[in-house]
């Protein structure tokens, strides 16, 4: 399985940004996707998820953001408003795995991993 994310750059706070998660495999249709944020010098922090059977995502923040998915073009996005300077950081999209239905916020239950999209949040 690969993702890849991409998306990221430069937004003012207040702003909008929105980041998008592109899979190829047969995992992504059956699998957990999720979002984590990795801000300098710390670790990954859960962001959102969005399984195969959702309607509705896993959020840390579901007031600002929103995930949606589409597994027909194997895809995923986080919409990502009102953003704040501690928004800052390399996001990471994730799948669980296959046949795994059961969200998790611990970017350790994640199997596959893409490279990282970056953006910055000025002040």
């Amino acid at each position: 399985v690969q993702l890849q994310a991409s998306g990221g750059g430069y937004v003012q706070a207040g702003g909008s940004l929105r980041l998008s998660c592109a899979a190829s495999g047969r995992v992504f249709s059956s699998s957990i996707i999720g979002w984590f944020r990795q801000a300098p010098g710390q670790g990954r922090e859960f962001v959102a998820a969005t399984g195969p059977y959702f309607t509705n995502g896993v959020y840390a923040d579901s007031a600002r953001f929103t995930i949606a998915r589409d597994n027909t073009k194997n895809f995923v996005t986080l919409q990502m408003n009102s953003l704040k300077p501690e928004d800052t950081g390399v996001y990471y999209c994730a799948a669980r795995g296959l046949g795994i239905t059961v969200v998790s916020r611990s970017a350790s239950q994640y199997k596959y991993w893409g490279q990282g999209t970056e953006f910055t949040v000025s002040s």
